[in-house]
């Protein structure tokens, strides 16, 4: 809790041809797609919440005006990465990071089992929720959006909020402000169609001069890895020759932006794949959309990288992703990438 206050395969030569036709039509009809307004939505995207966590996220989530599920979601995957026994450097503790002292004035007994427990989620989440809603109520006088005075409130308290007159000029709180209202495109349910990504392209560009390329496990395609990738680091230099940086794990690059359906999918669009399809924390293989119902990826040690299709029992779902939404995402410890 940041607060300033209290301290498989098919021919490539076919498929090279199939796709550059493929791309440039569907760019052709993706420019007039209109931009689906997704702002102020309430449902949650399928699997973007742990199963366990989601019936918490999506009542307490709806606790007040100025709150919604996926704003909620936004926040406690920025604190914890969904996880109850989180503990910073700060003493914030469990899944919505708390400090003892903010806890011991707000915090709640969610599951009304008679304790409020800091490290229980069931009291947790909607303590979080709670917190936000009062912050809210302490910052209504406040011009400007509602949501942005809450989330600059939660980070660096209501009285610096109220004596800026709105979110404060802070780095810090604008930055968390910022990132909260980008990364809750991702927990959100989208409302419309998603629009297409400025970047994909190019992206589909990249990653198609790497197929036949040999598979490596944590390859980040640099000299020491002889240019070879595992699917993530392909996924994330494919976006980043482009000037987009994705995280390097699979499950955080699903965040990265909002989900078009099966139906809406764009080349360029990441699509993901998991033996759990209700969580997208399980997340392990990505690939990249390159149409007909195929992606290039890099499967797995002893392949190379090549056309696959996405039509599996294991398909998860996809993101378009957007140079703001990846920038949204928290930093997270290194971690072995999922392939």
């Amino acid at each position: 809790m940041r607060k300033f206050w209290v301290a498989s395969g098919i021919g490539i030569g076919v498929c090279l041809t199939f796709v550059a036709l493929l791309v440039v039509g569907t760019y052709s009809a993706a420019a007039g797609l209109a931009k689906g307004g997704r702002q102020g939505a309430v449902g949650l995207v399928k699997g973007a919440v742990p199963a366990i966590y989601q019936p918490l996220v999506e009542k307490w989530g709806n606790l007040c005006p100025a709150l919604n599920p996926a704003m909620l979601a936004a926040q406690l995957y920025t604190e914890s990465n969904w996880k109850p026994d989180a503990l910073s450097n700060a003493d914030a503790r469990g899944i919505a990071q708390f400090i003892p002292e903010t806890w011991a004035t707000y915090g709640v007994d969610g599951d009304g089992d008679g304790d409020k427990d800091i490290w229980d989620p069931k009291d947790a989440i909607p303590s979080a929720a709670t917190y936000d809603c009062q912050l809210s109520k302490d910052v209504a006088g406040v011009p400007g959006d509602q949501s942005d005075n809450m989330l600059a409130a939660y980070n660096a308290g209501p009285y610096r909020v109220i004596k800026a007159g709105g979110v404060p000029p802070i780095s810090e709180t604008q930055g968390y402000v910022k990132a909260i209202r980008s990364l809750e495109k991702s927990f959100a349910r989208p409302v419309g169609r998603v629009s297409p990504s400025q970047q994909a392209a190019g992206a589909v560009y990249f990653a198609q001069k790497q197929l036949g390329t040999p598979y490596l496990w944590g390859g980040d395609g640099t000299a020491a890895d002889n240019g070879r990738f595992d699917c993530s680091g392909l996924t994330k230099a494919a976006y980043e020759s482009v000037g987009v940086e994705l995280p390097r794990v699979a499950n955080d690059q699903y965040n990265a932006g909002s989900h078009p359906s099966r139906s809406e999918l764009l080349p360029g669009d990441l699509v993901f794949f998991s033996d759990d399809l209700t969580n997208s924390r399980e997340i392990r293989h990505v690939g990249l959309y390159v149409g007909g119902g195929y992606m290039i990826n890099a499967p797995y040690t002893g392949a190379v990288i090549r056309f696959d299709k996405i039509d599996t029992p294991d398909y998860f779902g996809a993101t378009r992703v957007t140079k703001e939404g990846a920038e949204a995402l928290p930093e997270r410890s290194p971690a072995a990438p999922k392939a």
